[in-house]
């Protein structure tokens, strides 16, 4: 036994970017991102994006220690990114979208980008930004073709030496991405929002954001094949390291460029979104919207999956503190030998869902009202729920 030593056979670094590998392995046929109406990837194809942009940037000399930049909100590139920057090699370094020029500038002179990739809404900040510097990071141009005006490059010539659908177009697909030499290699560079004093960088390396990633998926109890709502942005620590995360459980990525009630709605109902992630105030202006009503379907979707429900029907029940929250309306399955408590059902949804959209209260009833046609009248229950009075310990 003492004769057994770490070796490159037995212990190789960890790294996040072999999730996106394994991930093009077990779940290649697998939906990796879906964006608007005609943007959809496979894991098989997601990985050879990624190779094919890591190649184009080893080929313009991009490697080990060269720190690239990305400045863009979550839209299928910026999430290849979070795999491609570092499997050349190189260090990843996430910019917030909501920084004005000067701040850009500042931040990329500090970290000595050498390269970095624009969205085309923040084209206008990047260029300002490298005109305030004297050796400023070469600049890529990213379009999005899924937004009006996003696929408009008729000026990047005068600014912008590339554009990301040429690095995609030009890499080797067989490419050789670059492994760390040790687990300890940065892999991440991010700057505090500098709210207090002026930002601070902050590095990650690859065995830090592994285990952040697995720590991650298991304190959330996350399954194999999550539908993942892009809420939280990626530029923000890393999109708290589901980039990679949702990767080694070969989910899908549903891009959202930017915050829309409306949209946010469709999207969980479309997709069957199972994940997202957002901050208190995010969570509050989705309860306060008032186009929640589509959320309610997969509620109604998860309980279904209860062996012991029969019918189910959600609708908004008054709440003190959100305005309203979720009421579900349940008939049980004839014969059960024993019926599950209203706790036990609203712990089944909270092991299955995103915390808000649990049910505050489930109603057993007999059978759900029904019109001649077999149709749930949910105005019925709308008016039983109003009726109950609102919710008190929502808030916990």
């Amino acid at each position: 036994m003492e004769e057994m030593k770490p070796c490159t056979a037995n212990s190789p670094p960890l790294t996040p970017l072999g999730f996106l590998e394994r991930a093009a392995t077990v779940y290649g046929d697998c939906t990796s991102i879906v964006y608007g109406t005609n943007t959809m990837y496979t894991w098989r194809e997601t990985n050879l994006r990624c190779l094919r942009v890591a190649s184009s940037l080893s080929s313009l000399g991009i490697g080990r220690s060269d720190v690239v930049s990305v400045l863009s909100p979550n839209t299928p590139a910026m999430y290849e990114l979070q795999f491609a920057v570092p499997m050349a090699g190189a260090i990843l370094n996430n910019l917030n979208t909501r920084l004005d020029a000067r701040t850009v500038s500042v931040l990329l002179r500090h970290c000595g980008s050498k390269l970095l990739f624009v969205d085309v809404f923040s084209s206008e900040i990047a260029v300002e930004a490298a005109a305030m510097m004297s050796d400023p990071p070469v600049l890529v141009f990213v379009a999005d073709k899924e937004e009006e005006g996003g696929a408009d490059v008729a000026d990047r010539s005068k600014s912008f030496r590339y554009t990301y659908d040429e690095l995609v177009e030009r890499g080797d697909p067989s490419f050789k991405w670059i492994r760390p030499e040790s687990e300890w290699d940065p892999v991440v560079l991010n700057y505090t929002s500098g709210t207090t004093s002026a930002p601070k960088g902050v590095v990650h390396c690859h065995r830090g954001i592994f285990v952040m990633s697995i720590d991650s998926l298991i304190d959330w109890t996350v399954p194999k094949n999550p539908v993942y709502l892009w809420t939280l942005p990626i530029f923000h620590a890393n999109g708290w390291s589901y980039p990679w995360g949702i990767a080694a459980v070969g989910g899908t990525n549903v891009c959202l460029r930017k915050f829309d009630a409306p949209l946010i709605y469709r999207l969980i109902s479309d997709h069957g979104v199972t994940h997202m992630c957002g901050a208190p105030v995010v969570l509050n202006m989705l309860s306060a919207s008032q186009d929640s009503q589509p959320l309610k379907h997969p509620v109604e979707a998860v309980l279904y999956t209860n062996p012991a429900v029969n019918e189910v029907a959600v609708v908004a029940r008054p709440d003190e503190f959100w305005g309203e929250t979720p009421c579900a309306f349940v008939s049980l399955k004839p014969g059960l030998t024993r019926k599950p408590t209203e706790g036990e059902l609203i712990e089944y949804c909270r092991k299955k869902m995103p915390r808000y959209m649990v049910p505050k209260t489930v109603s057993f009833r007999d059978e759900l009202p029904k019109t001649s046609t077999g149709k749930v009248m949910k105005f019925v229950l709308r008016d039983i729920a109003k009726k109950m009075g609102s919710t008190r310990l929502s808030r916990m």
